[in-house]
């Protein structure tokens, strides 16, 4: 297991070349002259599996000695982190048991079983995933990989910033979404090394600011599952790994609506052609509700998955 440092995220990049996408960077002058500023939406809803998790996740299974690899891995995770666990030990020959809610996506979990992972679901609101996900661990001989509290994973998903500052260059301001910390951590250290000038901020749905309150606090504040149209920040709280970094690295720590992230889910199905699920939006919602704040600065935000069921996608647009 390596160290969460930009070493991490270099050696990380070498490790997932050939195998991640270099996710394109996609811009709107529509959007930029609402925010009257130059956006630069780096897209990870087009990464394999349809989320930047792929990253993290490869590299993590793709760091581990044959025997662990030859003995399989455990994780827990609502639907992204699993199927990017999924398809990582399947392109490495390694066996995988995804712990997900029940009441996951159906999309996702019918991917993540796609991929070749053996799913055992929980109920998210009655029982603790992170226990569930140790015992299996220790009755089967599994190797757990968490889906944001481990250094392999946080360097993974550093890759992202680092393909988006080596793109464009440095930023006056980052948006990136916010649910257990390791995108955003692994973003922290991308921009110490790479745009040290770039103000970072984590954004995570109104319902579900336990990041918030911690970085305000000084300390992991534990909350109950929230419930947000943003699947993928339904974290109770953040990581011992990712929680330092982010109080470190990170400007501040912003939340926004459901409702503002179905506009802007709306808003790059139409004006921009990209299908971005609900937890992907909260960088671009967040950017747009800061508005003028940012005129005449250069802005990148991460759209972090477009995995989202099509009936769901098409209703909450609708309004239904």
């Amino acid at each position: 297991m390596n160290e969460a440092n930009y070493d991490g995220v270099l050696a990380a990049a070498r490790r997932i070349e050939g195998h991640a996408h270099r996710t394109p960077v996609a811009r709107s002058r529509t959007l930029d002259a609402e925010l009257g500023a130059r956006a630069h939406l780096k897209c990870e809803n087009l990464q394999r599996m349809g989320a930047f998790k792929f990253r993290g996740a490869f590299n993590a299974l793709a760091s581990l000695e044959p025997a662990r690899r030859k003995a399989g891995v455990v994780t827990f995770s609502s639907g992204n982190h699993a199927q990017a666990i999924a398809l990582s030990a399947s392109l490495l020959g390694i066996p995988a048991t995804i712990l997900m809610p029940e009441d996951a996506p159906a999309a996702k979990m019918a991917a993540t079983r796609g991929y070749g992972g053996r799913v055992v679901t929980y109920d998210r609101y009655r029982e603790d995933r992170e226990e569930i996900g140790r015992q299996l661990a220790e009755r089967d001989g599994l190797t757990l990989i968490p889906p944001y509290d481990h250094p392999d994973v946080i360097c993974g998903q550093g890759t992202a910033a680092r393909e988006l500052f080596e793109e464009v260059g440095e930023l006056d301001a980052l948006f990136v979404p916010l649910g257990g910390g390791g995108l955003l951590s692994g973003s922290a250290l991308a921009r110490q090394a790479l745009a040290p000038g770039c103000a970072l901020y984590g954004v995570e749905p109104e319902a579900g600011d336990d990041g918030r309150r911690s970085l305000r606090s000084g300390s992991i504040v534990h909350i109950e599952t929230p419930r947000t149209i943003a699947d993928g920040a339904q974290t109770q709280h953040l990581g011992t790994l990712t929680f330092p970094i982010i109080q470190r690295e990170v400007a501040d720590i912003l939340t926004v609506s459901d409702s503002e992230l179905v506009d802007t889910m709306r808003f790059l199905a139409e004006r921009m052609k990209l299908v971005v699920e609900p937890t992907g939006c909260l960088g671009l919602a967040a950017a747009r509700r800061m508005g003028a704040r940012l005129r005449g600065q250069r802005v990148g935000v991460l759209l972090s998955g477009g995995n989202v069921d099509m009936a769901r996608f098409a209703s909450l647009l609708a309004g239904t």
